[in-house]
């Protein structure tokens, strides 16, 4: 049978004969190089062509960084509250709710222990799909009990940002969350555990002013955006036009914020490199 029926007004597909293509199987990047889908998965969502390193969550970095995706999830059942009876275009226990039934998450950080490379690590990485991944008091209890669990256990801590800032929704509550981390990773330096930080994209506002700048080693992936105030806001407030790649991890890095950029297939060897080293153990060939 034919796939087309033609009528008076031209050529037409009747309804129950069109071939719908499935969402999702190509990938547009910013400067336009198409990637077919599965392609970009088995590339650790980096495009091949131009480089450009897709945003991805925990869920990714889990199994980029632990050996066989095998870990043990550390205080997964923390969830906000609402002391602060907050509102605005809608409630923020139904933003939580709404934010935990899209993603799937309890909140804006996973934290969890297992082997990389072997070798004990315990992670924390920043979900941005939560609520910009906002940082309010689940996410600073989460880190900072994460800190604890590698002080206890002796375990290097690698903290993986990426984030919009504090969360409005939990005001003054959300900024102390910034003393309460710098505090705990102060207690891990005096214990001489290392703590390396990974800024992703985007890494800005209360996180960049506390635990992501924080690291023995602070590093990056290609092209993140690593900022306190974003460039918009920089640039209406000084009135000036930008440096261009003003606040991207390449500039950041020539003006010493940074140690290292490192593309996203290289960043557990370079992490078990730098514990390695701060912890005076032998070089894995």
């Amino acid at each position: 049978m034919a796939w087309f029926k033609r009528k008076d007004k031209g050529i037409q597909t009747p309804t129950e004969e069109k071939k719908d293509t499935p969402k999702g199987l190509w990938y547009k990047t910013p400067s336009g190089k198409i990637i077919d889908t599965e392609e970009l998965k088995r590339n650790l969502y980096v495009s091949p062509e131009d480089g450009y390193h897709v945003r991805v969550g925990s869920k990714e970095y889990f199994e980029l960084f632990f050996d066989n995706n095998e870990f043990t999830e550390l205080n997964e059942n923390l969830v906000a509250k609402d002391p602060l009876k907050f509102e605005d275009t809608k409630k923020y226990p139904k933003r939580l709710k709404d934010a935990q039934e899209k993603t799937g998450l309890k909140d804006a950080v996973r934290t969890a222990v297992g082997k990389s490379l072997g070798k004990d690590l315990v992670i924390a990485s920043m979900d941005f799909s939560f609520i910009g991944g906002s940082m309010g008091s689940v996410v600073g209890e989460k880190i900072a009990r994460a800190i604890d669990y590698s002080i206890k256990n002796g375990i290097p801590f690698l903290m993986i940002s990426k984030s919009g800032g504090a969360r409005m929704m939990e005001a003054s509550l959300s900024l102390m969350q910034l003393v309460k981390t710098s505090a705990k990773l102060a207690q891990l330096a005096d214990a001489k555990i290392p703590y390396v930080s990974l800024c992703t994209d985007p890494t800005t506002g209360g996180t960049t002013a506390s635990f992501a700048m924080l690291g023995d080693i602070n590093i990056a992936e290609p092209n993140a955006l690593i900022a306190f105030a974003g460039p918009r806001v920089v640039k209406d407030t000084t009135g000036k036009e930008l440096p261009e790649g003003f606040q991207r991890s390449e500039f950041v890095l020539e003006h010493g914020f940074l140690d290292a950029i490192y593309e996203r297939k290289d960043l557990k060897e370079k992490v078990n490199l730098y514990l390695d080293l701060i912890q005076n153990q032998p070089v894995r060939a």
